[in-house]
């Protein structure tokens, strides 16, 4: 696997456009799950909102299956919430977790999500 090199930016909850650069950060692996990834200020802090899906396109049988034995609760806290986004052409997640200044530590939480991901996807991939 190759490394994939994240860009977050910062997004204006009002307008919805992404304002600015916040930081980069380099996956070491299981990077391509990322769909989207972006800031956003709230009155309780600043969450980034992470959408992460499959590392391929699934059949049309497979969709809800995967759907059904993800296991989102596998989490537990590293994350603040997890949901199911149905409008998508594969399986995909939306997960809020609150965002941390130091880089190096905000790095090691994204990789340790996507590679919790990829864990629970390969669980609810096998189930089918």
């Amino acid at each position: 696997m190759e490394e994939t090199t994240i860009i977050l930016m910062e997004r204006n909850s009002e307008t919805g456009y992404l304002e600015r650069e916040v930081n980069s950060y380099t996956l070491e692996e299981n990077g391509n799950l990322i769909e989207g990834i972006y800031l956003v200020k709230e009155e309780d802090g600043e969450v980034v909102n992470l959408k992460l899906t499959t590392d391929r396109d699934v059949e049309d049988d497979e969709f809800d299956s995967i759907y059904d034995n993800y296991n989102m609760e596998e989490f537990g806290e590293m994350i603040n919430s997890i949901e199911e986004v149905d409008d998508t052409y594969n399986p995909t997640w939306e997960i809020k977790l609150p965002f941390i200044e130091n880089r190096d530590m905000f790095q090691d939480k994204l990789q340790q999500l996507v590679n919790k991901h990829k864990e629970i996807l390969d669980k609810a991939e096998k189930s089918i």
